[in-house]
């Protein structure tokens, strides 16, 4: 199968865009803080990240130029990251030392990434892959941002632009190779008359 384009150019390209997405996440941290507030209860937690997932899913639907499903993967993060911030939060204690929020990080990214993982187009490769690199990436970015100098004390919804740079190059290295192209994807979803006899 090609993966993500033919030429070495249109893989950079590809990945330049979806690490261009990394711009969804403080839209998606906005957003979720402006309905709940500050990560501070089981609630707020909650409702924050499944607003926060909300935005940042459709970013990521339109960083993956039409290759993931905006009705399966908005939903499937919305729901991933709502629960898996409560269950973080409620894991810390809603504390936002470096450890605490890496912890945080890698408890959502826990329920994030199965959650996404199911929502990827049917003819993905290897797709627990990406299941298994969430908790380490989500960490991650959570741990850039504090060592960035953000004032995490404010318990925000999802991690920053130095977080969500770092996990924005790194998830598009491992997720752009593992989607089908669009035409895979296409047979994939719609079978030849032959196929559908079959």
């Amino acid at each position: 199968m090609t993966i993500f384009g033919s030429s070495p150019m249109s893989r950079v390209r590809a990945w330049l865009i979806w690490t261009a997405g990394f711009l969804a996440f403080p839209i998606a941290g906005l957003a979720g803080n402006a309905v709940a507030g500050r990560v501070d209860d089981p609630i707020a937690a909650l409702l924050g990240g499944a607003v926060a997932g909300a935005v940042l899913g459709a970013g990521q639907t339109l960083a993956s130029r039409g290759r993931l499903d905006i009705r399966t993967w908005v939903p499937a993060t919305a729901i991933g990251m709502g629960v898996g911030l409560l269950l973080g939060a409620v894991t810390v204690g809603y504390r936002t030392s470096l450890a605490d929020l890496a912890l945080m990080g890698a408890v959502t990214g826990l329920v994030l990434g199965p959650a996404q993982a199911l929502a990827l187009p049917r003819a993905t490769r290897l797709r627990w892959l990406w299941a298994a690199a969430m908790p380490a990436l989500w960490a991650l970015g959570w741990s850039a941002t504090t060592l960035g100098g953000i004032v995490v004390d404010n318990q925000f919804t999802v991690f920053g632009a130095y977080g969500a740079i770092t996990f924005s190059a790194l998830s598009g290295l491992l997720l752009l190779p593992l989607l089908p192209t669009h035409r895979a994807a296409h047979s994939a979803a719609d079978p030849t008359p032959s196929e559908a006899r079959a």
